[in-house]
């Protein structure tokens, strides 16, 4: 199985972006609270930013690529922000990637991102287990990727049998590629009878590929929650603990010169705000693709400080 491929695939994709973006605005009361400009201000390409800004926070998804392609001009656009001298970074709520496929799919596509330039929301929840007492971890995670730096946690994964769900006294979910209806009703009767924690490596609801939008562990978690009442933990864009981490790499540059770029008002643009950062919105690609934005913007009141079509 390629990147983004499992057995589950065909019922975690939609065409849909109104029924993501009313997803999203579902979940508004889990999501943080923040703050937005009055207005936004419409430019070309990230290069119209240069002079403003010293630290880029880009998402992956919808800002550099969508699935396995890269989007046109924007392994340029990052070449040349990189080449004025700001500080370039990824923010991604990839979690069901081992970095290291992270860093050839980049190559591969024409970025050049250094490896401590990549921060992935699968990092942030490692990161946040470091704190907490050991257990026995249920996954939500590929095996197509095997345990590949998930070793040192002992879990399994949440396949077919029952049993398993129940034994476990978490669950972490970090990717949903392989997920599959029958799995989530398991999952959903376990917590019902034994509710559990639940950890969630990716908050997104839904990330942009070739063949549309794909159902990503933030979508199962919301539907536990509001099936079980087990509300879940996040560990991602839109929450602190993502930007926390982000920001702790450049501590020395004011919040006024960074900007979080992404294609997701409900994710990348609010957690920007709520971070303190200035953001902007990607509308030619990813998640608002073939919506108003305008309209989009309008109705979740998320409002971005820059709009463009493309990086």
């Amino acid at each position: 199985m390629g990147l983004g491929q499992g057995q589950g695939r065909d019922y975690l994709m939609t065409s849909d972006a109104q029924w993501a973006f009313d997803a999203y605005e579902a979940v508004r009361a889990r999501l943080p609270e923040t703050t937005y400009p009055t207005e936004s201000r419409h430019v070309e390409s990230l290069g119209d930013l240069t002079g403003d800004f010293d630290v880029f926070l880009l998402d992956a998804f919808g800002v550099l690529n969508i699935g396995e392609s890269a989007i046109p001009g924007a392994p340029e656009s990052i070449a040349a922000l990189q080449k004025s001298g700001a500080y370039v970074a990824v923010v991604s709520n990839a979690a069901g990637y081992p970095k290291r496929l992270l860093l050839d799919r980049y190559t591969r596509l024409g970025f050049n991102i250094a490896p401590e330039n990549i921060l992935t929301s699968r990092e942030v929840l490692l990161a946040a287990l470091k704190t907490r007492p050991r257990r026995k971890w249920g996954l939500m995670a590929s095996q197509a990727f095997g345990m590949e730096e998930l070793e040192h946690l002992g879990a399994v994964f949440l396949e077919e049998d029952p049993q398993i769900y129940d034994d476990v006294e978490e669950f972490l979910f970090f990717g949903s590629a392989e997920w599959t209806k029958e799995r989530q009703s398991l999952l959903e009767a376990s917590l019902t009878k034994n509710p559990r924690p639940v950890l969630v490596g990716n908050p997104d609801i839904v990330a942009p590929r070739e063949g549309g939008l794909s159902r990503e562990p933030g979508y199962f978690a919301h539907s536990l929650a509001d099936r079980t009442g087990v509300e879940p933990q996040f560990f991602g864009k839109p929450f602190g603990n993502a930007f926390d981490m982000a920001l702790a790499k450049v501590s020395g540059v004011e919040k006024s010169r960074m900007v979080m770029v992404g294609d997701t008002l409900h994710t990348d643009i609010l957690g920007g705000q709520a971070a303190g950062v200035a953001t902007a919105l990607i509308t030619g690609h990813g998640a608002l693709k073939g919506m108003d934005a305008n309209d989009a913007i309008k109705r979740s009141a998320i409002v971005p400080h820059f709009i463009m079509l493309n990086p």
